[in-house]
């Protein structure tokens, strides 16, 4: 089984990029399915739906998200809570008793016989969302679901620290096929296999802004920087060579396992 992963759409300019490079990776590298995070698409901070409708529109089969995935709440409920609905969110948001929140935090997608489990979890350290214990959830997950209803399983783990995504890929090792970051939007160079066969990414980077802070125009940020007030607007970079930032997986269906991954980076001119 190979799996094409994109990292985070950032804003208007990703989502040109994204478009215009999504069907030249498909030809080129043909898999059987393609992971979209659309965590910033709509400008910084959350999806709408129009949005994700966009990316599901070019037959991507599973769209993850992240921190901000309610920020554009209630617009975003439709594409969440749909009966065909591929967009996931992180299971592990804390929800008081009686008071669940919309969507859910895995998803289990079939195509030409093949099935692949994709879950999405947030971390804790550093994040301002209050969650349950993203080592349980996942646990709790791959306990509920039979091993038999799935051929391979990828994690993408929204977190803030490198730590925390290895001690969630070590103790994930020989339970998933590969586990990866989103969020910091910058793609590392680290990837490897782990001693019981499973494959860790720190982060698959962003698809969006080159010239820009993570996304951001720089102007903007700078004020922050500068007089030390949050309050200060974040305008995203809407001008300029964009980022590509995405991976593809070998998974070997009878083990489960993955068999390699590459890094996939480049710019370009819109």
């Amino acid at each position: 089984m190979r799996v094409l992963i994109f990292g985070d759409i950032y804003g208007r300019l990703g989502r040109k990029a994204f478009l215009k490079e999504f069907r030249k990776l498909s030809q080129k590298y043909s898999p059987d399915f393609s992971v979209v995070n659309i965590e910033n698409i709509t400008s910084w901070r959350g999806p709408v739906t129009e949005h994700a409708d966009l990316i599901e529109s070019q037959w991507v089969d599973v769209m993850t998200s992240g921190d901000h995935i309610f920020d554009n709440a209630p617009n975003i409920h439709a594409a969440l809570t749909s009966d065909t609905s591929i967009l996931i969110r992180p299971a592990n948001f804390y929800e008081p008793v009686g008071n669940s929140l919309p969507g859910k935090g895995y998803v289990i997608v079939k195509k030409w016989e093949k099935r692949l489990l994709v879950i999405q979890l947030l971390g804790e350290v550093f994040m301002s969302h209050k969650v349950h214990n993203p080592f349980l959830k996942v646990q709790e997950i791959l306990d509920q679901i039979p091993p038999e209803s799935y051929d391979a399983v990828v994690l993408d783990f929204h977190r803030e620290t490198t730590a925390e995504l290895y001690g969630m890929a070590h103790f994930l090792d020989g339970k998933v096929s590969l586990v990866y970051g989103t969020h910091t939007h910058i793609q590392t160079n680290d990837a490897h296999i782990l001693p019981h066969g499973t494959w860790i990414l720190a982060d698959v980077g962003m698809n969006g802004p080159f010239n820009s802070v993570i996304g951001a125009e720089y102007q903007s940020v700078e004020k922050r920087f500068l007089s030390g007030i949050q309050r200060w607007k974040i305008e995203q970079q809407l001008k300029g060579p964009y980022i590509i930032n995405a991976l593809v997986a070998d998974i070997d269906e009878k083990t489960k396992q993955c068999i390699s991954i590459e890094n996939i980076s480049y710019t370009w001119n819109l």
